[in-house]
Parts: C-alpha cells; sequence; structure tokens
C-alpha cells in the first residue's frame, strides 16, 4: 500500500499529524516499503533514490548556509540586546543545520564531498532559492523572514520527520525544536511593530510591506505544484506530503497568526514566480 502517512489513529500518526515529536521507529512508516526497517546507508536505497536524496540535502543545507549570511549584519544591528542575543542564536542553530545536512551529504562519499565544497564556497545571491538571495535591509525583512520563511523550513522539515532514511529521520527532533524559537521571534517582532509601533522598532506600515514582500517567497518555497519530485518522495518514504498539501496547510496556519497580530496577508498568487 503506498500511502504519506502512517496508519491512522496510531500515537505516531497522531503526533506526526501535530507537529509534533515521536519515539523513533525503525519501520518505514508510508511509501511503497511501508512497514520494512528503514534504509540505514544509500547502498540500501532503491534505484532513483539515492539522486533524490541527495537533491533534497543539497537544497537543505544551501538554505542553511544563506540565511547565515543574511542575518549575519544584523547580528550588533538589532534593536535590543535580547534582539542580538536571539539573532546569533539563529545564526548558530542555522550553522548547526548546515552542518547535520553535510554530515549526511557524506554519506554518499566523493559525490556529496563534491556538493559540500560548493555549497561552502557560495556567496551572497548564488542561492537556489528566491528567499534566500533577498537582503535584510529593515528591521522589520528579520522578523518577515523568520516568521514567513523559516516557517516553511519547519514544515519541510516535520515533512522528513519519521522518514525513510534513518539518519535524516534521527536528526530531525533537535531541528526541530530549534527552529521553532526562529519562528516565535519572527512573529513577536510583527507584533511589537503592528501594535506597540515606534521609531525604536519601526512601524506598522512597514510590518505590512514586510508581510508583502516575504510571503510571496514563502509559499514559493514550497515548489511546484503536482511536482513529480514531490510524489516520488512521498513513494519513497522520504516525505509525508505533496508540495500542494504543505502549502496548503502552511496557508491556513499563517493566515490565522497574522490575524491574531492584527495585519493582513496579500493573496496567494500575490507576486508569485512559482505556482
Amino acid at each position: 500500500m503506498t500511502t504519506s502517512e502512517p496508519a491512522p489513529g496510531t500515537p505516531v500518526a497522531r503526533n506526526l499529524k501535530e507537529g509534533g515529536t515521536v519515539e523513533p521507529v525503525r519501520e518505514i512508516l508510508w511509501g511503497t516499503a511501508q512497514g520494512v526497517r528503514k534504509y540505514e546507508t544509500p547502498a540500501e536505497f532503491p534505484p532513483d533514490m539515492r539522486k533524490l536524496v541527495v537533491k533534497l540535502m543539497v537544497v537543505q543545507a544551501d538554505t542553511e548556509f544563506a540565511s547565515i549570511q543574511q542575518h549575519r549584519p544584523w547580528l550588533d544591528r538589532a534593536p535590543t540586546l535580547e534582539d542580538r542575543w536571539i539573532e546569533a542564536r539563529i545564526v548558530a542553530d542555522e550553522s548547526r543545520h548546515g552542518l547535520q545536512a553535510c554530515r549526511i551529504l557524506r554519506e554518499f562519499g566523493e559525490e556529496g564531498q563534491e556538493h559540500i565544497d560548493e555549497l561552502l564556497a557560495k556567496r551572497e545571491g548564488e542561492h537556489k532559492l528566491d528567499a534566500f538571495n533577498m537582503t535584510f535591509d529593515r528591521w522589520s525583512d528579520v522578523g518577515a523572514f523568520t516568521c514567513f520563511v523559516d516557517r516553511v523550513g519547519v514544515y519541510q522539515l516535520r515533512a522528513f520527520q519519521e522518514c525513510s532514511f534513518g539518519p535524516l529521520a534521527r536528526a530531525m527532533p533537535l531541528m526541530l525544536s530549534e527552529e521553532q524559537l526562529h519562528l516565535n521571534f519572527g512573529a513577536s517582532v510583527l507584533r511589537r511593530m503592528a501594535q506597540d509601533g515606534s521609531k525604536y522598532y519601526g512601524s506598522r506600515e512597514e510590518a505590512q510591506d514586510a508581510i508583502r514582500k516575504w510571503y510571496p517567497r514563502a509559499l514559493d518555497m514550497f515548489g511546484h505544484s503536482n511536482s513529480e519530485t514531490s510524489r516520488r518522495a512521498i513513494e519513497f518514504g522520504l516525505k509525508r506530503w505533496t508540495n500542494e498539501e504543505a502549502r496548503a496547510r502552511y496557508i491556513e496556519e499563517t493566515r490565522a497568526i497574522v490575524a491574531n497580530i492584527g495585519l493582513e496577508l496579500p493573496p496567494e498568487n500575490f507576486d508569485r514566480h512559482i505556482l
């Protein structure tokens, strides 16, 4: 049986649906190999799975290293000491997450190391996804990026949670825990600007402009609807949702968050580059 979710009603299924953590299990929970032991090395992969895992890990590592470059100028420009401390935490977390992805790439021998070398040589503006080639010109950019773009990253990590490749599945709980700080921080920045706007934090209008700037790029990050790569990732037990399923969940979540802050999201197709 091919499915993108574990058996309904089980503790694993409930926790994954809610975005929570689960006790690690050894069997593959969905996809064409559901019920067999997870893959522990690339040598065990079925045909075509190796190429897909490498592609996914290269993109993952690239976003982590790019985010460091974007946040770095704000380490000593954030408006409060607490904000500067959180910026430092974010940079440290993204560095560790990039290292984690590269450790998985090392499982692929010389091919993986070549990708790592290329990743470490990349400069600002050379990254794969549009959202990571944009600069943080204002404090509102930091807030909107961490609220919206980092939240997409969490959806990508949740999609890998308890996936069919053991080393990748075991890396997810800590990464997800660390990412939660980023999301809460981003929403807090936008809330301060919207509700306590001053020259210290920035204005409500600036926060709204930042949402219109970053939200379309965040939606693009889920990839093309009806993606063949997305479908194959589910078949291999690597991801739990199609691009469009994940994007729909994300839209529902962010709509509630922004409404609670007292701001507005642009239409779903506004300024989109990838549909």
